[in-house]
C-alpha cells in the first residue's frame, strides 16, 4: 500500500514539474502583467532566467537605461514623463527589480515598488523638485529651497526640523520666512529684515549694555522677549571675559 502511495506521489509530481515548464504563466505565474507588457504573457523567458527568476539585464534589452523617461523602447519620445527630469540615467545601479514588479498579483510589490533615495547618485539627492511637486500651502510657498533641510528622505513626515529649538514664533516674530532667512538658505538668519533691527539699532544697542560680542543673535536671544536671555558667548566690557 505504501508503495502505492509513492507511485501516486511520484506521479503527481512528475505531471506538477511538467506543466510548470508547458503552461509556466498559469502554473507559477504571480498576476497579470503591465498593460505595456501584455504581449510578453505567455514568454516569461523574455524577462526571467530559469530558476533565478527577473533579471535586469533582460529588461535593457529593451528598455535602455539613457532612453528611459525620454524615449519609448520603439524610439518614440515619451510625451508625458512620470516625472519633470528622467532619474534613471542617475541611479547608482541598473537594478530593475529594486524597484519594479511588473506582475499584478499578491505578490506585486511586498518588497518592492518602495524607491529608495539611496539608489541616486548623491548630487540627485538634493534635487528634490525636479521629480516632485512642492507643496502648495502658505508655508511652502515661501519655500524654494532644498526639501531636506527640514525633511527626511524616507517620509515626508514628521519634519526633522523644529523651529522653537532655535527660536519661538511668537508675538512680533512670527514673520514670513524671507524676512530672516535671505535667498532661501534656512542654514542662516539675520535679524536686519525688521525696521527695528537695524545694524546701528542692535550695535547702539548692545553697546550701551556692554555687550561687544552679538552677531549670533539667537545664541543669546530665544523669544520676542528681550529679557528671556539664555547664556552665549556675548561677553560684557569689564567682566574679565564672563559669559553674558
Amino acid at each position: 500500500m505504501s508503495r502505492l502511495i509513492k507511485i501516486i506521489l511520484a506521479i503527481n509530481l512528475i505531471v506538477l514539474t511538467a506543466l510548470v515548464f508547458i503552461y509556466p504563466h498559469l502554473m507559477v505565474g504571480p498576476g497579470k502583467l503591465i498593460p505595456g507588457h501584455k504581449h510578453l504573457e505567455t514568454d516569461c523567458f523574455a524577462c526571467h532566467t530559469a530558476l533565478l527568476g527577473a533579471d535586469s539585464a533582460r529588461c535593457v534589452t529593451c528598455h535602455k537605461p539613457a532612453d528611459i523617461g525620454r524615449l519609448t523602447t520603439t524610439g518614440k519620445v515619451v510625451i508625458k514623463p512620470l516625472t519633470a527630469t528622467p532619474f534613471h540615467q542617475k541611479l547608482t545601479s541598473q537594478d530593475c527589480m529594486a524597484c519594479h514588479s511588473d506582475h499584478a498579483g499578491v505578490k506585486r510589490y511586498q518588497l518592492k515598488g518602495h524607491f529608495s533615495h539611496d539608489l541616486l547618485q548623491k548630487p540627485m539627492r538634493e534635487q528634490c523638485q525636479d521629480c516632485h511637486k512642492a507643496p502648495g500651502d502658505s508655508l511652502h510657498r515661501q519655500v524654494t529651497g532644498n526639501c531636506i533641510q527640514c525633511h527626511s528622505q524616507d517620509k515626508w513626515t514628521p519634519a526633522t526640523f523644529d523651529h522653537n529649538k532655535h527660536f519661538e514664533l511668537d508675538r512680533d516674530h512670527n514673520a514670513r520666512c524671507i524676512t530672516c532667512h535671505l535667498a532661501n538658505d534656512y542654514s542662516r538668519y539675520t535679524c536686519y529684515g525688521c525696521h527695528e533691527h537695524t545694524a546701528d539699532n542692535i550695535r547702539r544697542k548692545h553697546i550701551k549694555e556692554g555687550i561687544r560680542d552679538y552677531a549670533d543673535c539667537v545664541e543669546c536671544h530665544r523669544n520676542a522677549d528681550e529679557h528671556d536671555i539664555r547664556g552665549g558667548t556675548g561677553r560684557r566690557e569689564g567682566k574679565g571675559g564672563e559669559n553674558d
